[in-house]
C-alpha cells in the first residue's frame, strides 16, 4: 500500500474534526485466486490480500453516536444507537459503517463513541471486495478504541453478519476472512465449513511470476438477483441430493450424483461448484510443492466452468480472459462474484505491461470501454497503522 492512502484518511479526519485522530487502521481489497461460489457451498477457496487497502482515521467521542466522514462521497454521516439497532435506518455506503456496530453490539460488545474518516483506493463495484475492506477496517478500529478482545479468528464471522443481516447483501465467509486473515506472500487456504485456514506460499517473486488484475468496467448486470438464484439452486441441489452442502459430493462421485439431478441447469451448476473445489484442492497442492507456474491450466479452467456451466461472466470478462492467454498469461480467470468486475492473469513479470496492453487492443476492437488494470503481488490483512 503507498503511504498515499494513509495520510488522505488524515487528512480527511482533519478536515472533518480539526484534530488528529487517534490512530489509522487498514484493510485490503482481496483477489480470489480459484474458489469462486464455491464458500457459501461449504466449501473451499484460495483468496489474496490486495495492496489496495481502505484505510480509516479514528478517535472516540463521548456517548453512544458516531460520526463518519466519506472521502470518496465528501459527506459526513452521524448515527446513534437507535439508528444501529435496526437495519435499514442507516443506508447507503453508512450502512456498513452501521453494520459493524451492530453486530458488536449484538454479540455482547461494549462499542465505544466514535469519529471515523475514511478513504480508499480499493475500487468499488470492481469484485475486489470494497465492502469487506471497509468493514473490516472499521472493525479494527473501534476494537482498538474500546479495549475489546476480539481475536482476528472471531472477526470474519461478525463483518459478514454487518453485511448479510444488517445491509442486506447475502455473502459468504471467503470475502471477509481474507481481507481480515491474510498474510503478505502467501494466499489464504480457507476451509468454509469449518472456517479453518492455512496460509499457502504464494511467492510470485521468486517465480519471476506476477498477477495481472485486469478490471473489466463491465457494469455489474443483475449481480444481485442473480448471485442469489445461483446459491438457491446450489442449496436446492444438495437438499436433492441428501447432502448438506455441495461440498459433500466427492469429485469421484460427480457423475452418479448428477444422474440423480432432474434438469440440466442444476446439473450444471453442481458440477461447477464440485469441480471448482477439486480445482482449489489441486492449486493448493501446487502451491504447497512451490510449484507455482503450474496454477495456470486451473485458472483457466475455472474460467471456463463459470462462463459454461455457472453462466455468470459477461462478454468483457471473457474478452479479457481470451486476450490474456493469446498474450501469453499462463493462466486466467475471472474473479469475484461475476456479472462484471475483475479478471487476474498469471503472467510472467516481464510479460505483464505486454499481456496488459493485448487486453486493451481487443477491448477497443470489440468497442468496450477501456480496461483498468494493476499488478499485484500478495499482501498482509486488517491492521493497525499507528
Amino acid at each position: 500500500m503507498s503511504d498515499d492512502v494513509a495520510a488522505r484518511a488524515t487528512a480527511v479526519f482533519r478536515s472533518a474534526y480539526g484534530e488528529a485522530p487517534a490512530g489509522r487502521w487498514a484493510a485490503p481489497g482481496r483477489a480470489n485466486l480459484i474458489g469462486e461460489h464455491t464458500d457459501y457451498n461449504d466449501g473451499f477457496v484460495l483468496p489474496f490480500a490486495l495492496p489496495l487497502r481502505t484505510v480509516v482515521a479514528a478517535a472516540p467521542q463521548p456517548g453512544a453516536t458516531w460520526t463518519v466522514r466519506s472521502e470518496l462521497t465528501g459527506e459526513t454521516v452521524t448515527f446513534g444507537a437507535d439508528e444501529v439497532a435496526e437495519s435499514g435506518r442507516v443506508t447507503g455506503w453508512g450502512a456498513y459503517v452501521a453494520g459493524v456496530l451492530w453486530a458488536l453490539r449484538e454479540a455482547g460488545h461494549p462499542v465505544p463513541g466514535a469519529r471515523l474518516a475514511i478513504a480508499s483506493d480499493v475500487p468499488l463495484g470492481a469484485g475486489l471486495s470494497s465492502s469487506a475492506a471497509l468493514e473490516a477496517a472499521v472493525l479494527a478500529a473501534l476494537a482498538d478504541l474500546g479495549g475489546l478482545e476480539l481475536p482476528a479468528a472471531r472477526r470474519p464471522r461478525l463483518a459478514q453478519r454487518a453485511e448479510n443481516d444488517y445491509v442486506g447483501a447475502p455473502t459468504g465467509i471467503m470475502d471477509q476472512s481474507a481481507v481480515i486473515r491474510c498474510r503478505a506472500g502467501h494466499a489464504l487456504f480457507l476451509d468454509c465449513r469449518d472456517e479453518s485456514v492455512e496460509h499457502v506460499p504464494f511467492d510470485l517473486d521468486a517465480a519471476g511470476l506476477a498477477v495481472l488484475v485486469v478490471d473489466s468496467r463491465a457494469p455489474h448486470r443483475h449481480a444481485d438477483g442473480e448471485y442469489a438464484a445461483r446459491r438457491a439452486s446450489c442449496e436446492r441441489a444438495a437438499r436433492l441430493l441428501g447432502a448438506a452442502a455441495l461440498r459433500d459430493v466427492p469429485a469421484d462421485g460427480l457423475a452418479d450424483a448428477l444422474t440423480r439431478l432432474d434438469d440440466q441447469e442444476t446439473r450444471r451448476r453442481v458440477r461447477h461448484v464440485v469441480t471448482e473445489n477439486q480445482r482449489v484442492l489441486d492449486t493448493v497442492a501446487l502451491l504447497r510443492a512451490g510449484r507455482v507456474r503450474e496454477i495456470g491450466p486451473l485458472l483457466t479452467a475455472s474460467h471456463a466452468s463459470m462462463r459454461d456451466d455457472f453462466e455468470i461472466t459477461v462478454p468483457e470478462v471473457d474478452t479479457a480472459v481470451e486476450a490474456a492467454l493469446a498474450a501469453g498469461a499462463l493462466g486466467a480467470r475471472m474473479t469475484g462474484g461475476g456479472f462484471g468486475g475483475c479478471v487476474l492473469a498469471l503472467v510472467d513479470a516481464e510479460r505483464a505491461d505486454a499481456v496488459a496492453a493485448a487486453v486493451t487492443a481487443a477491448y477497443a476492437e470489440r468497442g468496450f470501454a477501456a480496461p483498468g488494470h494493476v499488478t499485484v503481488r500478495p499482501a498482509p490483512g486488517a491492521t493497525r497503522l499507528d
